[in-house]
């Protein structure tokens, strides 16, 4: 008897999967349960099937990223309605179940997510989305803050200027983009201060997962260093940086290309950095050859009017001093990319309470982007637009709208076409060299400043109360 109900339990759970699969969930045509068990399988998690089964967890995971209200409880309402519309028994308002299937979640299993499905896209890129046949890499570094608790000060400290009790745990992110598609190809994330915690620490870590032989890398000036632009160039890395400020420019000095662009050599430093092996430092070339030239920023309201990129990308003939100025403008995009996921995405202050929560929220949110991003590629794929001309912002909404009717998960394709025509439909618009300032006009509530710990203002304000 027991085995008879066993066996229906069993195929009623497959009923559910399917159903749940084939609606409601967003991307369910992207992201399906076979590849979140595949996952777990090669990092031996195992699920007991229930209500909260790992798609279903997933799921609603990425619609708490995007949904104005990003609570539990929102997301389990949600899926209460979505049981109602395909006449299944609701499952209970409580959010424990959820939350405690939440945290059972393994962050690798996110990462991993993550991660292929920005490399997915960024490997079958239309050639005619390169620059110059050749894939550009983008780096750039961000932070966040989270909830105060003792949990999350202890891994992610407040910032040193700020009083016990006032301040906010943060963390420090760096992300590799794709410049062609704009998927976040991988990510690092640690303390905001403190022994290898800076940007340059963290992108060295991403070098195995993120770049490939050939590829070529843009970034700001923080990551032009000797070492790093040593080591990448071992890895056939190619690099577009602009020149650290520390460092000196002579264009009288070294091979001239043309007017301030000339070939330079720089030589190894001699002392090895303290956070570098010594057998490593030794491996370093003793000189590079680099191209250094100077962008003049004619552009209105710019803070920048001259920089010097430098590159390891030699060639005039084939690479001009205009086109490298142009890649190097292109690494802008970097900083729009973590403005969609920080601001349209909301992922600029988080909601979770312990460590290991922070990380999966804030892997969520970039898989929650890499997927807007492939229904972004899918929509320039059916027109002659680019991924890049298309509004994130719009493909967000169009997808917001048909998700609560059900209609984003591709299984119908008259559908599915009308949502990639309104998501090509929304692009960016045509404002070359725009300026606004840095100022807002309305103003926020004349709320007083909470200028000590809020368990203290508490007790001081019940203990007047009470007088």
């Amino acid at each position: 008897m027991s085995q008879r109900i066993e066996r229906e339990f069993l195929k009623q759970v497959e009923k559910i999967k399917q159903q749940i699969e084939g609606t409601g969930l967003p991307f369910a045509d992207l992201l399906d349960a076979d590849q979140i068990d595949v996952i777990l399988s090669e990092l031996g998690v195992g699920f007991r099937e229930r209500v909260y089964t790992p798609d279903v967890v997933v799921g609603m995971f990425l619609v708490q990223a995007l949904s104005d209200d990003a609570s539990c409880r929102n997301a389990v309402s949600k899926l209460i309605a979505q049981r109602i519309a395909e006449q299944r028994a609701p499952c209970s308002p409580n959010t424990g179940s959820y939350c405690t299937a939440r945290a059972r979640l393994p962050e690798e299993l996110l990462r991993r997510l993550a991660r292929r499905m920005g490399q997915r896209l960024a490997g079958r890129a239309d050639p005619a989305w390169l620059w110059k046949g050749r894939v550009v890499k983008v780096v750039d570094g961000t932070t966040v803050s989270m909830p105060d608790s003792e949990e999350n000060q202890q891994a992610f400290p407040q910032h040193g200027a700020q009083r016990r009790g006032l301040g906010f745990p943060i963390a420090r992110l760096v992300v590799v983009f794709s410049l062609a598609v704009g998927t976040a190809l991988d990510m690092a994330i640690g303390p905001y201060q403190g022994k290898q915690t800076g940007e340059n620490a963290l992108f060295r870590s991403l070098w195995d997962g993120a770049l490939s032989a050939g590829d070529v890398l843009t970034g700001d000036r923080c990551y032009c260093s000797y070492v790093d632009i040593a080591w990448l160039t071992q890895r056939k890395v190619d690099v577009v940086f602009r020149k650290h400020q520390l460092r000196p420019t002579d264009f009288r000095r070294g091979r001239r290309l043309g007017k301030h662009d000339h070939l330079v050599t720089w030589r190894k430093p001699q002392q090895c950095p303290s956070w570098m092996d010594a057998e490593a430092f030794a491996s370093l070339p003793t000189e590079l050859t680099l191209r250094e030239l100077r962008v003049t920023v004619r552009d209105p309201g710019m803070r920048v009017r001259q920089l010097v990129v430098v590159t390891t990308l030699l060639s005039l003939r084939r690479y001009s001093q205009e086109e490298i100025a142009q890649l190097y403008r292109q690494r802008w995009n970097a900083e729009l990319d973590l403005r969609s996921i920080k601001s349209t995405l909301k992922m600029d202050v988080l909601r979770t309470e312990t460590p290991e929560m922070v990380r999966k929220e804030v892997w969520v949110h970039l898989l929650a982007y890499n997927l807007i991003r492939l229904k972004m590629a899918q929509a320039a794929a059916t027109t002659s637009l680019t991924p890049r001309v298309i509004s994130f912002k719009g493909a967000v909404q169009a997808l917001a709208a048909f998700t609560s009717q059900g209609l984003a998960g591709g299984q119908d394709a008259s559908c599915e076409a009308v949502l990639l025509a309104t998501i090509a439909y929304h692009q960016v618009g045509n404002r070359p060299n725009r300026y606004e300032p840095r100022a807002i006009k309305r103003r926020p509530k004349p709320h007083r400043l909470l200028t000590e710990p809020r368990n203290i203002a508490r007790n001081r304000g019940a203990k007047s109360a009470c007088a």
